[in-house]
């Protein structure tokens, strides 16, 4: 039995199977996203969806869907799912589904009276292009099988609706066809492992519902195109491929492009490496030379300050280290230009973040624990070397240092500066301005980390991190022994308990006492810590929101005044062991349990970008978040450390 699998039951109620949605990429851009069902309940949704620089920026769904028929003795049974505004679904091809199982690759397996077929869907990994496979298991009468494309030629930011424009001509090619809707579009081969039958009979479907889309108050339904059908006979013990992408393909090369693609997946069998395998996924190349990591999926795009919080877990914890180098020397030229003239990137969102560069920092510092101080001096010493002289020397264009030592961080519009940017109206929800406690927590660990990387020992460096950290403990300590949020000169301090704060005990240097750090870590876990994450606000405070659901108002609301994120789980953890050391470990373990169940829960294989404040604690927003799965790898790496020393203990006694 497969580590993820739903039976008949859970697969046969709605309520439960299309809240559960399932994502495959190619590395490259592309990716397949749906329900567990194949039945839409996004606009980002689609059987094949690529990438389309021509368009616009944003990826292009092709295929929106493939519904299967399977007919004996003259009768249909459909076995796709369809949600219409209405409320109608139809087919109902639920009914037929006895279990569903991911072990390896996604596999349905259906039955119809006397037929038993079975699924199995792949993306292949070096093309933009969707497989799968039907077998036929069992059937005791003659079968036909009729596939019927649902085409969208679409944005993902867009929905479609019944035109004139659309071009229904296609184009004959070896065992299917070449269709290109509209102008600006990739081409869709439509292809098969053996020979099949097409009719063309274009048709609109109309009024596809899409429930997640509604949930969060957007256009939510669309019309889509039906050019006609394949058709093939297929008898019991026969598999026959179907393949979609934007380049042709030789149908004889369909087996061992699945059996290939198939060697090539890490199996979904135990709890890390579905971790591992949604890690992955976030890894994204372009034009063969140029490697980034998505923020996460299905609309994330690649972010400074994400990508350099997950690098390590995402390559080193995935055991493909050389892709850090590859990722960070992508970005350096970006970064080093930025210090240079001020410039954003139009890759690279958010270069010129202020607490980019931090980050960076931190991520050469994690690096250091897989690779050594040697070599780590050796590759990007000087990078340090010449991040934090950039940030001493004030030349940042919205943060300065002060005279205490202490960054501080002003945007001219007001606009949102930390990783809390959600807005409304234009306006930050959390205006945080000024000293902001990560920022100053980060670069406290910054200089310190400097200082080991070169074994500095100069007076006026010390007498800088000494500074700093007594500027801290006076700047943002609180009479109730815990930290201000941030600290605006003129403006009042910001008293809401927030996580930002665990920063500060859970990297390596903190400026705070062993005992300030330990009363950090107590209001943490007494007013934020919840199974899936910390809180973004104490519950306590009267603008607590706890459900991330509603408007689009009330979501951004909710996602900074209340909601769950997992990835501030990594600096808490790191905080509990750091105290606690191997007492900590069995805290730590139990913690995880709930981000296990979480696998079946929304995104299948992965966890959420964040989940509402309040219990159930049902997971929001984008179903694949990669600072959400390198948080949970990054702790399971840091437990790996703690078993390997008490392995070396007992060894030793």
């Amino acid at each position: 039995m497969g580590y993820v699998k739903f039976d008949r039951n859970n697969m046969s109620n709605l309520e439960v199977s299309l809240s559960k949605e399932m994502l495959r990429t190619n590395r490259r851009g592309a990716y397949h996203a749906s329900t567990i069902l194949n039945c839409n309940t996004r606009k980002y949704h689609g059987l094949l969806v690529v990438p389309n620089s021509f368009a616009d920026e944003h990826s292009s769904v092709l295929l929106s869907s493939f519904d299967e028929t399977v007919i004996q003795h003259g009768a249909e049974f459909n076995l796709a799912v369809h949600k219409y505004q209405d409320g109608t679904v139809a087919p109902n091809g639920h009914k037929y589904i006895r279990e569903f199982d991911i072990d390896t690759i996604p596999k349905i397996l259906y039955r119809v009276g006397g037929v038993i077929l079975s699924k199995e869907l792949i993306f292949a990994a070096n093309s933009n292009r969707v497989l799968i496979r039907y077998t036929l298991l069992d059937a005791h009468s003659p079968t036909t099988l009729r596939f019927r494309p649902i085409l969208a030629f679409r944005s993902t930011k867009e929905l479609t609706s019944e035109n004139n424009a659309i071009n229904w001509n296609f184009k004959e090619v070896e065992n299917g066809i070449m269709m290109n809707l509209y102008e600006g579009y990739p081409e869709l081969y439509m292809q098969f492992s053996s020979p099949v039958t097409w009719s063309h009979m274009p048709v609109w479907y109309k009024g596809f519902l899409y429930e997640r889309e509604l949930e969060r108050g957007h256009a939510c339904t669309e019309d889509l195109p039906n050019p006609g059908y394949f058709e093939c006979n297929i008898k019991k013990g026969q598999s026959i491929i179907f393949a979609a992408g934007d380049a042709p393909v030789s149908p004889k090369e369909l087996d061992d492009i699945f059996e290939k693609n198939i060697e090539q997946r890490t199996p979904r069998n135990n709890f890390t490496n579905c971790l591992i395998n949604a890690a992955d996924q976030f890894y994204l190349q372009k034009n063969n030379d140029k490697h980034y990591l998505l923020a996460g999926y299905p609309w994330f795009g690649i972010r400074a300050r994400d990508q350099f919080i997950n690098l390590t877990a995402c390559t080193f914890g995935i055991g493909k280290p050389e892709r850090f180098d590859k990722i960070f020397n992508t970005a350096w030229p970006a970064i080093h230009h930025f210090m240079k003239t001020g410039e954003g990137d139009k890759d690279i969102i958010g270069i010129e973040a202020p607490d980019t560069l931090l980050w960076v920092i931190t991520s050469i510092q994690d690096y250091m624990k897989w690779r050594g101080i040697d070599e780590t001096r050796s590759k990007f010493g000087e990078r340090v070397r010449e991040m934090i002289r950039y940030l001493m020397d004030s030349r940042h264009p919205m943060m300065r240092r002060m005279e205490n030592g202490l960054l501080y961080t002003i945007s001219k519009d007001r606009s949102p500066i930390t990783w809390m940017n959600s807005k409304i109206d234009g306006h930050s929800i959390v205006d945080r301005q000024g000293y902001i406690v990560e920022f100053n927590a980060l670069w406290y660990n910054a200089l310190c980390f400097c200082r080991e990387l070169f074994d500095i020992t100069d007076d006026t460096y010390t007498h800088l991190i000494e500074k700093v950290a007594e500027s801290f403990v006076r700047v943002f300590v609180n009479e109730h022994n815990y930290l201000f949020d941030y600290v605006c000169e003129g403006r009042s301090q910001d008293w809401n308990v927030r996580p930002n704060m665990i920063f500060a005990t859970g990297l390596k240097y903190s400026p705070l006492s062993r005992d300030m750090q330990r009363a950090v870590l107590d209001i943490t876990t007494k007013e934020l810590l919840t199974p899936k994450g910390l809180r973004s606000l104490s519950p306590k405070s009267p603008d607590y929101k706890g459900y991330c659901n509603g408007t689009l108002r009330e979501r951004a609301y909710a996602s900074v005044q209340g909601a769950v994120w997992p990835w501030l789980m990594y600096p808490y953890l790191s905080a509990y062991l750091k105290l606690f050391k191997h007492s900590g470990i069995s805290f730590v373990e139990r913690l995880l349990i709930s981000f296990e169940d979480e696998l079946t829960l929304h995104g299948i294989g992965t966890i959420s970008e964040m989940y509402d404040g309040t219990p159930p604690f049902v997971g929001r927003s984008g179903i694949s978040y990669a600072g959400s799965v390198s948080a949970i790898l990054r702790i399971q790496n840091r437990l790996n450390d703690y078993y390997m020393e008490e392995d070396l203990m007992n060894i030793q006694r």
